[in-house]
């Protein structure tokens, strides 16, 4: 097989953007020697990589794959001539996308312990909903994916090609504004109706709350007053008095312990969730890796957050 490292480069670029027009530009060639090389890409892998039957273009099945193959061989290769050339890359950041909840209440206290027991480790994190994480870890955009494990397998994300570590165990909680006894301003123990706080519909905590509900006749009592996909969002509503809604622990320790928001219903309405660390094990980049040979001999209740 005969390939171009500037075939490679031309077909991530042409990934990226979806625009024959556009890589041209970016490639800083004409756009007929673009799709020349695109071409000769795809004779000398015996492959169509690229479906030029929509617009913007979009890859095969085939061709979405060997993305992620191009995007490694690029970036080994010039983190390789890098090295050669005597740039460093030990202090390299590593990428990682995560869910807007666990970027901003989950991260920062687990990464500060992980590296108590591995030294610095430079990182770059991107919030972004579950979905989006998995597009981009699935096309080699990212080094690693911070989410909650989905024991009902609709992330389909195969344990071969993208291993994962448990690395937190923790609970979603039915919560309220107090009133003035302490108490849940709204029960779930309520006779009558209960506003509540919901998250939209594709957010992946939301599809946990609508199983826990499904066959309870609580999801009749529940009048969905406000809507969005961040827990975050949910939190100030709660705060404000508005209803009540099932938000992660770690996003509300501090506002339960000073008694700024209260439990709306006792522990066999808790949502138990597990959060994992992925990667894409077709992507060899040596910060990754080297991350991950350090995990594997790190105590497992060390990786807990």
């Amino acid at each position: 097989m005969n390939l171009e490292t500037k075939w490679l480069e031309d077909f991530v670029a042409l990934a990226n953007t979806r625009s024959f027009s556009a890589s041209a530009r970016q490639r800083h060639v004409t756009q007929p020697a673009f799709s020349r090389r695109i071409r000769a890409l795809e004779q000398a892998v015996d492959v169509t990589l690229v479906d030029r039957s929509t617009t913007p273009v979009g890859l095969t099945p085939e061709g979405q794959l060997f993305l992620v193959t191009a995007r490694n061989l690029v970036e080994q290769l010039n983190e390789s001539l890098s090295h050669l050339r005597g740039l460093s890359i030990a202090n390299e950041a590593l990428d990682i996308v995560a869910a807007h909840s666990l970027a901003l209440s989950f991260y920062p206290p687990w990464i500060s312990r992980l590296q108590q027991g591995l030294g610095e480790l430079p990182t770059r994190l991107v919030a972004m909903n579950v979905g989006e994480a998995i597009h981009v870890l699935r096309e080699g955009n990212c080094d690693l994916m911070l989410a909650y494990y989905d024991p009902f397998a609709t992330m389909q994300l195969d344990a071969e090609v993208f291993p994962s570590f448990s690395i937190g165990k923790v609970n979603m909680l039915p919560v309220s504004l107090p009133d003035e006894h302490g108490k849940a301003k709204f029960s779930l123990q309520h006779d009558t109706s209960i506003p509540y706080l919901s998250y939209t519909q594709g957010a992946f905590l939301g599809r946990s709350v609508r199983m826990l509900l499904k066959n309870d006749p609580l999801r009749m009592k529940l009048r969905t007053v406000y809507e969005t996909a961040m827990a975050e969002g949910l939190k100030g509503m709660v705060l404000q008095g508005v209803g009540v809604a099932w938000i992660p622990d770690f996003c509300i320790r501090e506002e339960l312990k000073s008694g700024r928001l209260v439990r709306a219903g006792d522990p066999s309405w808790d949502i138990p969730l597990e959060i994992r660390l992925y990667r894409c094990s077709m992507v060899h980049k040596p910060g990754v890796e080297r991350l991950w040979r350090q995990m594997m001999k790190l105590p497992r209740d060390f990786l807990q957050a």
